[in-house]
């Protein structure tokens, strides 16, 4: 059984920044991408710089690929499969998220 964790009312949201959230003891980073409407959660561990800080990256397109850029190191995070574009041995897991009744939840 998939259990939702309600993060945040979607309107409270700002457009093509994240947010980050604990869900079931993970930081999720949460993104809204105003340009297609869409809301991406990903794992907010950075990988290569090994610290919690992807809810402070950019979302940014490479390649016609959305991703979010990484704060520190700068490297570029798919929003939809987690993958690093710069490094093919670095991904970050990346959790389903939905809105019911205006507020985003995610499960992790």
């Amino acid at each position: 059984m998939t259990t939702w964790t309600p993060i945040i009312a979607k309107n409270k949201l700002t457009p093509d920044a994240g947010v980050c959230a604990l869900v079931n003891g993970k930081q999720v980073a949460i993104f809204f991408d105003r340009k297609t409407d869409q809301l991406f959660a990903i794992d907010n561990y950075c990988p290569a710089s090994k610290a919690n800080v992807l809810s402070r990256g950019l979302i940014t397109s490479v390649k016609d690929v959305l991703t979010v850029s990484s704060p520190l190191y700068k490297e570029h995070f798919s929003l939809t499969t987690g993958e690093c574009l710069e490094d093919g041995t670095l991904s970050v897991p990346v959790y389903a998220v939905r809105v019911t009744d205006g507020v985003v939840e995610v499960t992790a």
